[in-house]
């Protein structure tokens, strides 16, 4: 059975336009205690410093957010989708999800990528570099997470990042240590960092799509003999209700292509119920056995209410 959660608006897409900050991030509150209420798996923020397009328009920070959600809920696990590991040294980044996860009593899941976005790091001043690049560092990063939450004391050395007699006291609640979700499909790269280092994959695709990322994922867990039913599979995907499929698609925003490749509308969970219904047996079908649901209305509770009606 699949389990469903949501990702929340926290600005990225500037869905807070034109909204007095303080009153947002109370109804992001408001939203993600219904999800608690409801039964939702997690709830999911964006890591960005910037919306797209850039803007005015108001963006809260992941880490944050999530400390804060975390302190408003009592069963929903939280993370982000996904951290940028170029935005924090990742010894850093393990500390501080190593401190969510206790004020979380162990509920934290530690989403992470290579990251994307330019404006952020033009923005900010991180160094964009090349893709090829950004996926090495994101590698090695893992393996230093990892060993931060698994070992008394740190020596790394590495080509990007290093450690000399580094200490992490608490390292979290979970065991054998927080659970850690790379995105990304990259079939060469990304999916094999996927096999070594981490406990869940997450793919934003349609289910055909799916079937292929996972053969792949497959092969590399073979090669670096781990059981393949080791790996999580969560699949984020958006959420239109409407009277026809038809006019459900039109309802599908501007600038959805710079995060779900193809046609969104054949794949999404976009349409009638029965529709819907459909395309979440086809990525079950697929082998997904999370789906992160980005809603059209994400900022109102009972658009939550109203799908766990139709897909719990």
């Amino acid at each position: 059975m699949t389990d469903f959660s949501v990702f929340l608006p926290t600005g990225f897409t500037g869905d807070l336009a034109g909204l007095d900050p303080a009153d947002a991030f109370r109804r992001i509150t408001a939203v993600t205690q219904v999800a608690d209420e409801l039964g939702f798996h997690a709830v999911y923020v964006p890591d960005h410093v910037h919306p797209i397009p850039p803007s005015q328009a108001p963006v809260f920070e992941a880490w944050t957010m999530i400390t804060a959600l975390a302190a408003a809920t009592d069963r929903i696990r939280l993370g982000p989708l996904v951290t940028s590991n170029s935005y924090r040294n990742p010894a850093l980044q393990a500390k501080i999800a190593s401190t969510i996860d206790v004020v979380s009593n162990g509920r934290l899941i530690f989403g992470i990528g290579a990251g994307w976005y330019e404006p952020d790091y033009l923005g900010y001043g991180y160094e964009f570099g090349t893709a090829g690049e950004r996926l090495r560092r994101l590698d090695e990063a893992v393996q230093l997470i990892r060993r931060f939450w698994t070992e008394e004391s740190v020596d790394f050395e590495g080509k990007y990042y290093r450690a000399a007699g580094g200490l992490n006291q608490p390292k979290g609640i979970q065991q054998p240590h927080i659970p850690i979700l790379v995105a990304g499909g990259g079939e060469q790269k990304t999916l094999r960092t996927v096999a070594r280092w981490a406990d869940a994959s997450n793919v934003m695709d349609s289910p055909e799509v799916l079937r292929r990322k996972y053969d792949v994922l497959r092969k590399h867990c073979a090669d670096v003999g781990r059981p393949y039913d080791d790996i999580r599979r969560t699949v984020t995907t958006s959420y239109i209700l409407g009277t026809s499929d038809a006019e459900a698609r039109s309802r599908i925003p501007a600038g959805a292509e710079f995060a779900f490749p193809g046609d969104l509308g054949s794949y999404g969970l976009i349409g009638t119920a029965p529709t819907i219904r459909q395309r979440i047996a086809a990525f079950e079908d697929a082998g997904a056995q999370e789906l992160i649901v980005g809603f059209e209305n994400g900022l109102d509770p009972d658009e939550l209410r109203r799908f766990a009606d139709l897909c719990f």
